[in-house]
C-alpha cells in the first residue's frame, strides 16, 4: 500500500477473508437487485478505469505509483477487474491480483446502488468456477462480514495462503 509517499507491506494479525464455499452469502436485498440484471459484467475490459474509481476518495493508498504497478501486473495476466456497466458507463467494480488459486482482493467501488456488491456476487461464483480456495480481503469490514466475510489469524491464514499456492510452490 501507499502511504505517505512509500509502498508499505501490511501482515495483518488477523486476516479477512470471503469463503468460497456455502458460507458465501448474499443478503437478501441485493439477491433482489441481482434478478433484475442492472448491469453488464464484463472482466478485464477497464482495469485502469475500475483502480481509477477506486482510488476516487476522500482518503485512498491508491497512488500513481499504485496504479502504474498494478497495471504493470495486469498486462502480465495476473490482475483483474470485474466491471459492472450501463448505458451510461462503467458505474462499479473491484480489482484484485489472481496467483494459483487464491484471488487477493485489493479495493472496490459504486458510482450506482449495489455495483460493487454485484462484481464481489460474480467474482465469487467465477472463482468457484475455476477451482480458487482463497478470496482474501486483507481486513474485514463490517460491508464484507454481510457476505460471511471473516477473519482468521495469520498462522491459519499463511496455511490457506501454502495451499492456494500449491501448484505455484512445486
Amino acid at each position: 500500500m501507499a502511504h505517505e509517499g512509500e509502498i508499505l507491506w501490511f501482515s495483518p494479525e488477523m486476516r479477512g477473508v470471503i469463503p468460497l464455499d456455502r458460507r458465501f452469502h448474499i443478503p437478501h436485498g441485493l439477491k433482489r437487485a441481482l434478478r433484475k440484471h442492472p448491469f453488464e459484467i464484463r472482466w478485464d475490459t477497464a482495469f485502469r478505469e475500475v483502480m481509477t474509481g477506486c482510488s476516487e476518495r476522500p482518503e485512498t493508498w491508491i497512488d500513481p505509483r499504485i496504479v502504474e504497478s498494478y497495471c504493470a501486473l495486469h498486462e502480465r495476466g495476473f490482475a483483474h477487474s470485474v466491471e459492472c456497466w450501463d448505458d451510461e458507463g462503467l458505474q462499479g467494480g473491484l480489482y484484485g491480483v489472481a496467483l494459483g488459486r487464491a484471488f487477493f482482493g485489493e479495493s472496490m467501488f459504486s458510482r450506482k446502488t449495489d455495483a460493487s456488491k454485484i462484481a464481489l456476487v460474480h467474482l465469487v461464483e467465477r472463482l468457484r468456477t475455476h477451482g480458487f480456495t482463497l478470496l482474501d480481503t486483507q481486513w474485514l469490514t463490517s460491508h464484507l462480514a454481510t457476505f460471511g466475510a471473516f477473519e482468521v489469524p495469520r498462522k491459519a491464514y499463511l496455511k490457506l495462503l501454502k495451499e492456494a499456492l500449491t501448484d505455484l510452490l512445486k
